[in-house]
């Protein structure tokens, strides 16, 4: 049985969800600034109300951005903090794939849909990318998560395009007056859930995909920082065994000079 805790803080929806074998118990509030304030209780609280030990967890799943700057860091800090502590391994997820994971998880989405998820990044700019679905809710990521603004993004081709997130209602509906008739559907207040983090690490887990933080000469972890202004982890992909026996200090970090996008995926 795979036992995950799930956090989500990119936006201003604070969220944290227990995985266990495919059933998720989820907690979830938009709680603008008091992400700092809620996180580490509510996690405390969701393992309370599951039933399950923090001995229990086989890794912690965490939304690694892009989003807000503050909430990101959040996240990756409290999620390494437990995962060092507990001796866990790390499921960084895409929170741009927690979005447009989001419609699939009140109904079966058609094999082959086309979601494009974007978030307002402010100063006039959108965090977006774009996915397909598959069968069992899965996503293939059809190109790199980009940082423009929504008058200059290039658009997907074709029609048909499920539309997820605040970066639909940015700059007065930019984006979603450019596509215009490609979205069947366009979710504009949609935000990212741990849910979805949970079920895409959850996913991870099974492929292996589980990571450590990458040592450094002092055997520190190390972080970077992209285009977007957001903290993630630099992985190392191993099983969630060989995560578990490794022994790793969360002191270190650099900083990678923002650059061209796009976002890169930490």
């Amino acid at each position: 049985m795979t036992t995950l805790l799930a956090i989500e803080t990119s936006t201003e929806a604070c969220s944290v969800a227990i995985w266990r074998d495919g059933e998720v118990l989820e907690r979830f509030e938009i709680a603008p600034r008091q992400h700092a304030m809620l996180l580490l209780p509510w996690c405390e609280d969701m393992l309370a109300e599951a039933g399950v030990a923090k001995s229990q967890l086989d890794a912690i799943a965490v939304g690694r951005g892009p989003g807000a700057f503050t909430g990101v860091r959040l996240a990756i800090a409290a999620a390494q903090g437990m995962a060092l502590g507990l001796d866990r391994p790390l499921l960084p997820v895409s929170t741009l794939a927690a979005l447009a994971l989001g419609p699939s998880l009140e109904h079966t989405l058609a094999e082959g849909q086309k979601i494009m998820a974007a978030i307002d990044a402010r100063m006039g700019e959108v965090y977006a990318a774009c996915y397909e679905s598959r069968a069992n809710d899965e996503l293939i990521a059809l190109g790199d998560e980009t940082l423009a603004a929504p008058d200059v993004l290039a658009l997907p081709a074709a029609e048909g395009w499920i539309g997820v997130g605040t970066g639909f209602a940015a700059s007065d509906g930019e984006l979603r007056q450019r596509m215009g008739s490609q979205l069947i559907e366009c979710r504009e207040a949609a935000l990212p859930r741990a849910a979805a983090v949970a079920r895409l690490g959850a996913r991870d887990f099974a492929a292996g995909l589980a990571v450590v933080g990458v040592d450094n000469a002092h055997g520190e972890w190390q972080y970077s920082i992209d285009g977007g202004a957001n903290w993630a982890p630099v992985p190392t992909p191993c099983s969630a065994a060989a995560a578990r026996s490794r022994a790793t200090s969360p002191r270190g970090h650099r900083r990678r000079a923002a650059g061209p996008r796009p976002v890169a995926a930490g």
